[in-house]
């Protein structure tokens, strides 16, 4: 099967991965749990005009009630991993005070996991913040570091017993971006100020959880998932343009990576050194869609006076989401091998919702990852997005990025045909070329 766009790897009919790799899929809380209604997001759909169409998650995929309907999809679809986040502000529902309902059905959930031989990887914060701490100022409350440290000590003492792989924050700086610069998040905007803030105080957040899984878990695995992105100079001869896609790079892609390893962060115009962080890297998981060309624009502040368009001509996913670019995951790939650290691809997918994109989508990236590996990436997992259709934040309803389909208002799912594929590539740990 030819995938898009040809690379320079090695031919084979068949590209074997390790054995012991993980294939599966991800998800988030809010975005399949349902009723999630004590957090910020939840009331963010609420007021008008803020998600696509006026959807708002409502029942989500009913994981909340039932979610172990979708554990059996996933073990007939042979795979051997799962990546799933917990809601905080169902767990802490208000500062200080436990929900031991909440912490029961995330253990029958783990151990659900565990009985069908599918290892589940912990996300502790989704993009969502229970609305006690959204009030406080979310990412811009000082206390933020220390109330996330210890919501990371009590969950991992609570659950560490059916879990050793723990990412503290998922996209951390693509969050903060979409709500202070863009505002397509909560909490709508606020500057470059803010922005700045909120990301010193997320790499302290990220330090403060790493060190208390450590405490209550001395054997976990602890990263983040990164959210990794290509941006290549619209017109490679300019020099404004090779500026400005170097400065994107810089501040969406490694600006917070090498915060983790040295202890010092340098970008958004500051450099602020924060000791406890360096070194808080256990793994790196890597969050990979697509790529953009990038054209000086002095007029597009927001964006670091960059601005964004895929390739003229490139096969788009839905919705414009993004050029379909797969050997920008290798070369993401190649760039996080030089931070010498186990690698695990936490999200790559794209919308599909006729399904006629994502069989090549899903090869033509394999192989890229596949590689990555020869060339001596420790890439010890694959967690494809999404096992089902889910609610897609700002896009609500109106992109479909699941091997599964999934009606939110009759919750009937309908396998797509690339979910077959996968799981003949979970079932051999191998993708046919």
């Amino acid at each position: 099967m030819q995938g898009f766009g040809a690379s320079g790897g090695r031919p084979s009919a068949g590209l074997t991965f390790p054995p012991g790799f993980l294939w599966g899929t991800a998800t988030s809380a809010h975005q399949v749990e349902g009723d999630n209604t004590n957090n910020d997001w939840w009331a963010w759909e609420h007021q008008a005009g803020r998600i696509a169409q006026g959807h708002r998650s409502g029942r989500a995929g009913d994981w909340w009630r039932a979610a172990e309907a979708d554990f059996d999809r996933m073990a007939a679809l042979h795979q051997n991993a799962h990546r799933l986040s917990v809601e905080w502000s169902r767990l802490e529902p208000q500062p200080g005070r436990w929900d031991e309902r909440a912490l029961r059905r995330y253990r029958e959930m783990l151990a659900g996991l565990r009985r069908r031989a599918i290892t589940p990887m912990i996300t502790l914060h989704h993009f969502t913040f229970p609305l006690w701490v959204a009030r406080r100022g979310g990412w811009l409350w000082n206390a933020f570091p220390g109330a996330f440290g210890r919501f990371a000590r009590r969950t991992v003492e609570a659950l560490g017993d059916l879990a050793d792989l723990w990412c503290t924050l998922n996209e951390p700086v693509a969050a903060i971006i979409s709500g202070y610069l863009i505002g397509r998040f909560p909490p709508g905007g606020g500057g470059l100020l803010r922005t700045r803030v909120a990301v010193v105080n997320a790499v302290r957040a990220h330090a403060a959880a790493y060190h208390a899984i450590h405490a209550a878990q001395p054997a976990a695995q602890v990263g983040i998932a990164a959210y990794l992105r290509v941006f290549d100079p619209a017109r490679p001869a300019s020099r404004l343009d090779r500026l400005v896609a170097g400065a994107q790079d810089r501040v969406v892609n490694w600006m917070f990576l090498d915060a983790l390893r040295d202890g010092v962060l340098r970008g958004l115009w500051q450099t602020v050194r924060i000791p406890e962080s360096a070194g808080s890297l256990d793994f790196i998981g890597v969050n990979y869609y697509t790529r953009d060309l990038v054209r000086f624009d002095p007029r597009a502040v927001r964006t670091l006076f960059g601005r964004n368009t895929p390739t003229p001509g490139a096969p788009l996913s839905d919705g414009g989401y993004g050029e379909i670019y797969p050997v920008g995951l290798f070369r993401v790939l190649e760039q996080v091998r030089a931070y010498g650290r186990p690698i695990y691809i936490t999200e790559n997918g794209l919308p599909d919702a006729d399904d006629d994109l994502r069989p090549a989508f899903l090869v033509s990236h394999l192989r890229e990852a596949w590689r990555a590996l020869q060339e001596g990436a420790d890439i010890r997992g694959y967690f494809h997005w999404s096992l089902i259709d889910n609610f897609e934040w700002a896009d609500g309803w109106t992109l479909r990025f699941g091997l599964i389909g999934m009606d939110p208002a009759t919750q009937v799912r309908t396998p797509r045909p690339s979910s077959a594929l996968y799981a003949e590539i979970c079932r051999t740990g191998s993708v046919m070329i």
